[in-house]
């Protein structure tokens, strides 16, 4: 259960990697600009550890080069150019998290999204998906003047649903989360199904909770 003494009153959601797999089409859209350059496609499983890091861990992965390198700039924009254009291609909710967002629903829990994901991107992309008629708000990587892992998009998302930062939970696959959640003073839930990086093992992150499935989610909220 959330955190002993604390009324569980919304829950917030990371985009990517957390409530929708959006690997193949930031994969790619690396790929695109692979094949464009007569380069040979990488598999999706090359690319799916960095799709949290977004352009930069793409751009890292599809060429080898970081944002200190002199072509990264350009290969940065090309990318963002060419995801722009197919990301709703193959990009999906996760399975499970469609049966969890009925059961807020029916338990009239509210719930949001908290993304770094630029607005261009999120606000269009979770439209496609029917998401943005049902979520309480959307809170997106320029939305604050700081991304996480700092816990302003947080508190934003909290004070836009109405609710206090201490009773909202966290969902999300990245260290990153982890710790803007923290900083909020919110529960927090590590999802196994993400990209969850190179960096340090999701045990390590020091989140409240581990779930590996999204029906743990409910389970974890009593309403399973």
């Amino acid at each position: 259960m959330p955190q002993a003494g604390v009324i569980t009153r919304a829950v917030l959601f990371d985009l990517d990697g957390t409530l929708i797999d959006s690997a193949p089409d930031l994969a790619g859209a690396g790929n695109d600009m692979r094949v464009a350059r007569g380069l040979a496609p990488y598999p999706l499983t090359h690319f799916r550890p960095m799709v949290g890091s977004g352009a930069r861990g793409m751009v890292g992965r599809a060429f080898g080069v970081g944002p200190q390198d002199e072509a990264f700039t350009a290969l940065r924009d090309e990318f963002l150019q060419r995801y722009e254009a197919r990301m709703t291609q193959e990009t999906h909710v996760f399975d499970g998290m469609a049966a969890v967002l009925d059961a807020f629903d029916v338990h009239a829990m509210r719930w949001g999204i908290v993304t770094n994901k630029a607005t261009r991107f999120a606000d269009p992309l979770v439209r496609a998906l029917g998401l943005l008629p049902r979520a309480a708000t959307l809170v997106c990587g320029d939305s604050t003047p700081h991304a996480k892992p700092h816990p302003a998009p947080l508190f934003e998302a909290a004070r836009r649903i109405g609710v206090d930062a201490a009773e909202c939970l966290y969902v999300g696959d990245d260290l990153r989360d982890v710790h803007a959640g923290r900083a909020a003073g919110m529960t927090t839930v590590a999802v196994h199904w993400g990209y969850l990086g190179e960096g340090d093992a999701i045990e390590a992150w020091g989140a409240d909770h581990r779930i590996q499935t999204p029906n743990d989610l409910l389970k974890l909220l009593g309403m399973a």
